[in-house]
């Protein structure tokens, strides 16, 4: 048979797949960019548009398109809020520049907020959310930015700039039509006015964000005077607003939130209520307060969840905030009011309550508009009130729970004000529930919402909750608590002051233990301190090593000498010989209560190096920094301190002018300057001769080297990039280390509800929110399980009917380095060690096991078995097998044996 003829690539289709790739798009972006070029390759780019027939044949390509609406060609990309619009319209900005259609691209912006975020994403290239990044050509080039603050300084005139420049004009409509008058005015410099100039472009493209916003007002009219080539309207909602809301009749593409939920871009919408609630039951001023107060409720168990997953992720930490959504300004006024006083949580709230009108004038607004900006960062704002004043552009991601008090508006509003808590923390699901869900709190509100939630084509698809005793969220205190391993147990006397039985050997060490007092148990500390710290990594034969006395003998001469160190004699407070045996027992009793865990980590095979190809600097013709006053500002970027630098013959200087560069150069990870000295030089050599070109003096020279120094640095080190290479490797699997010592678990409790291992829950859907007590072969004194047949897998290999099993334990964050998926961390169930073997065991429900993210989980752990079976003979000699366990074969009947069959090759 003859083979078939590989696929060939257009150009404009290999751009398409970089620009995808190299901007990392996301699916439906991915997707609006194919749709823009297949648009793009109907469009004459050097003649006129035919208006009418290019909507014929853009119509029976894409049905739903049944009018542009404008006198241009103009389509709207419909994606919902928290996808990613910015992104991509910097993904159709470089497709168009790069194919050649076009280099002249117009932003508009609704207002201010979004304003201001769109110059910031399309200009800071230091900013984490800065559009271009990965575009090679936009990295030795950036686009030349005009805006509505700088249009009249000319640099966005031909001319002005290097041939072949992307210019982007961004602009506020409501800010271009109160100064029509200056922006159609005449300026001598163009022979007629900027908008006439911009109207003249023939490759002038219009982007309108948040298009929805001002579609229907005639302000916007005069900016499509404009009369752009093609216009590319994007929204998270496709329809105008006001009474009579009208349907864009121009959208080419459709990703609803029900599509973004699905594919995992936002956060999971849940509702909220009461069980058994009644309207009928309340009035308003109850209804009112049951409603705030369970918002409280499940906000205060967010905020425990999301420092639960920090703690055990080892992640920033995410502080929540609840949004209380006001029928009008002296409503929001008198909830602010109750919410900071002491009816409300006895003032629990006080000074952590913020509200954000229209009405608000002066120092007042100020305040509000500053704590509402840093609402992410800075965790002293619990609640904020609002009124219809949150709109596009404020992007917060710590939003999790939203208290309607008014009826909506709109269905606009509605989605609005769910999409300003869309947004993820951490840029992705984390598999943590609450981490990844936002809540509103319904009761009677939002009804029209609830009822289209629940309707099998719903877009929304919302989960529903209840709140109260025997619900999802139960008004109980919840808190986070350390709980210790065994040997902290026995030598420390660290046991949570809660009923529950202590594990059986914990027991019976403690009993034949010492009492520990305050000597012992800073001696017992500092050992422990040191076998995690140190003996993990020095000792190469495994837990079996704590039990040598040269081991043990080494630790104390440590623990000793660490102790003499910070208490002057520590012979006077413990004697030597009672600190030996003190070492000797706690080495012992951690290796008895540990499973023998290895740290393997890939690494390349052989030593990689990297360097730069030399050579020189291109389109330095660009830069014209200036020098500025007399006095310079200087910020250390590390510590952020700022100084005063006069700029005279005998100020600090550096030796060469090149070195206010170069020790810019030197801050990024790639630079090593002792290999690559010669190649800095000579490049900020290069930079030097061009501020040399333009400016008269060397002091004028120096004083933009210094000034300007790290974004000089910058331009070099983005065309360093395009030369940088390094050797190809391989790579190999190492034992770092040959076991891990176990550490406190991090576990979100609630303090009333434990039960023996033995006994399951009731409803068994409420197994998450207990702990669990009674274990004989687990070393930590209580566990927590994520469903009724995890807790029934724990009770079954703990029971002596497994007499073949020695120990388990449910690993806590870090105690595992599996990674999968681009390095999300992957922690098994259960870890079990067996008398000639030790399991990795994953319980799922039996309709989960063909999930993808379950198999490539899978996929990780066997290769992860793999590594570490090589270095099964340095340690205690047993091979690890992996089990991935449907939840139906968790039988009484199940064997070790069976157990064993499940397990993969």
């Amino acid at each position: 048979m003859a083979e078939a003829n590989p696929v060939t690539l257009t150009p404009n289709q290999r751009i398409r797949r970089q620009v995808a790739q190299r901007l990392s798009l996301r699916k439906p972006q991915e997707e609006a960019l194919a749709i823009l070029a297949d648009i793009s390759d109907r469009i004459d780019w050097r003649g006129d548009v035919d208006t009418q027939a290019l909507l014929a044949e853009v119509a029976t390509a894409f049905p739903s398109v049944e009018s542009f609406e404008r006198a241009f060609p103009s389509l709207c990309f419909a994606l919902a809020t928290g996808v990613g619009k910015t992104r991509l319209m910097g993904a159709f900005i470089t497709y168009l520049y790069l194919t050649g259609r076009s280099k002249n691209f117009f932003l508009l912006a609704p207002n201010t907020t979004i304003y201001d975020k769109l110059v910031e994403d399309f200009s800071r290239q230091s900013s984490p959310k800065y559009v271009f990044r990965g575009i090679a050509e936009f990295a030795q080039s950036p686009p030349i930015i005009v805006t509505g603050d700088t249009w009249d300084e000319g640099r966005g005139i031909r001319g002005s700039q290097l041939i072949g420049d992307a210019i982007i004009n961004i602009f506020n409509v409501d800010k271009i039509n109160k100064e029509k008058g200056r922006i159609r005015s005449f300026r001598e410099t163009l022979g007629e006015s900027y908008f006439d100039y911009l109207a003249g472009l023939d490759d002038l493209v219009m982007l309108m964000d948040e298009a929805h916003r001002y579609r229907a007002k005639a302000a916007a009219n005069a900016v499509y005077d404009l009369q752009p080539k093609l216009g590319l309207e994007l929204t998270a909602t496709p329809k105008t607003v006001g009474a009579s809301p009208k349907d864009f009749r121009n959208v080419i593409y459709r990703y609803g939130l029900g599509e973004a939920m699905a594919d995992g871009y936002v956060k999971e919408p849940a509702v909220a209520t009461r069980e058994n609630f009644r309207r009928a039951d309340y009035d308003d001023a109850q209804l009112e307060r049951i409603m705030l107060e369970d918002g409280v409720t499940y906000h205060e168990q967010v905020k425990v969840e999301l420092e639960l997953y920090a703690r055990q992720s080892g992640r920033p930490s995410v502080h929540p905030f609840m949004l209380v959504v006001a029928r009008d300004t002296n409503h929001a006024k008198d909830l602010h009011a109750y919410l900071e006083g002491e009816e409300f949580f006895n003032a629990a709230y006080r000074g952590r309550v913020i509200e954000v009108h229209s009405n608000q004038t002066g120092e007042e607004s100020n305040e509000a508009m500053t704590r509402l900006v840093g609402l992410e960062h800075d965790a002293q704002t619990d609640i904020v009130i609002h009124v219809n004043k949150l709109k596009e552009g404020w992007d917060v991601t710590n939003l999790y729970t939203i208290v309607p008090l008014r009826a909506s508006a709109s269905e606009i509003l509605t989605e609005q004000t769910l999409g300003r808590g869309l947004r993820l923390p951490y840029g992705a699901r984390t598999g943590n529930e609450m981490v990844d869900t936002l809540t509103i709190i319904a009761h009677d509100r939002f009804d029209e919402v609830i009822r289209e939630a629940r309707k099998p084509d719903s877009v929304i698809a919302m989960k529903t909750l209840t709140i109260g005793e025997g619900g999802d969220i139960t008004p109980e205190h919840r808190e986070v608590v350390s709980v210790p391993t065994a040997a902290e147990a026995i030598f420390t006397g660290w046991q949570l002051d809660l009923p529950g039985d202590v594990p059986a050997q914990v027991a019976e060490e403690r009993a034949a233990y010492v009492p520990p007092t305050p000597e012992r148990v800073a001696c017992a500390d500092t050992t422990m301190q040191f076998i995690r710290d140190k003996y993990e990594r020095a000792l190469t034969g495994g837990l079996a090593d704590l039990r040598k006395p040269e081991v043990q003998a080494q630790i104390a001469r440590d623990v000793r000498h660490a102790t003499q160190a910070a208490q002057g004699s520590f012979d006077t407070i413990l004697p030597a010989a009672d600190v030996e045996q003190l070492v000797a027992q706690i080495a012992i009793s951690i290796a008895d209560n540990s499973i023998e865990i290895p740290e393997i980590v890939v690494l390349p095979s052989r030593e990689v190096n990297f360097w730069f190809d030399d050579f020189d600097l291109t389109n330095l013709e660009a830069i014209r920094f200036q020098p500025s006053s007399d006095t310079i500002l200087i910020r250390n970027l590390r510590t952020d301190t700022q100084r005063e630098l006069a700029r005279s013959q005998d100020g600090p200087r550096e030796t060469r002018v090149e070195n206010y560069i170069i020790r810019h150069l030197m801050d990024f990870p790639e630079v090593d300057y002792d290999s690559q000295a010669d190649l800095l030089y000579k490049l900020a050599g290069q930079m030097i001769e061009r501020l040399r070109g333009y400016l008269a003096t060397h002091e004028a020279v120096e004083a933009v080297a210094l000034e300007h120094g790290k974004a000089l640095a910058r331009l070099i080190f983005d065309q360093m990039r395009g030369h940088y290479r390094e050797t190809p490797v391989e790579y190999r699997a190492r034992r770092v280390r040959s076991f891990k010592a176990l550490k406190p678990q991090q576990l979100g409790i609630s303090l009333t509800k434990r039960l023996p291992l033995t006994e399951a829950v009731t409803p068994l859907s409420s197994t998450r929110s207990y702990l669990f007590y009674g274990s004989k072969k687990c070393p930590y004194q209580f566990q927590k399980f994520d469903s009724d047949p995890e807790r029934r897998f724990a009770a079954m290999i703990d029971s002596d009917r497994m007499t073949t099993v020695l120990k388990w334990l449910r690993p806590a964050s870090g105690q595992f380095d599996i990674e999968y998926d681009r390095g999300r961390r992957y922690e098994p169930d259960f870890v079990v060690e067996c008398d000639d073997c030790k399991l990795i065991v994953e319980v799922k429900a039996e309709d989960e096991l063909a999930d993808p993210i379950v198999l490539e989980k899978e996929r990780a752990a066997k290769a992860w078995v793999k590594n570490a079976n090589e270095f099964a003979g340095d340690g205690d000699g047993k091979l690890w097998r992996y089990i991935l366990l449907a939840d139906t074969h968790v039988t009484e009947s199940l064997t070790f044996a069976g157990l064993l069959a499940h397990a993969s090759e």
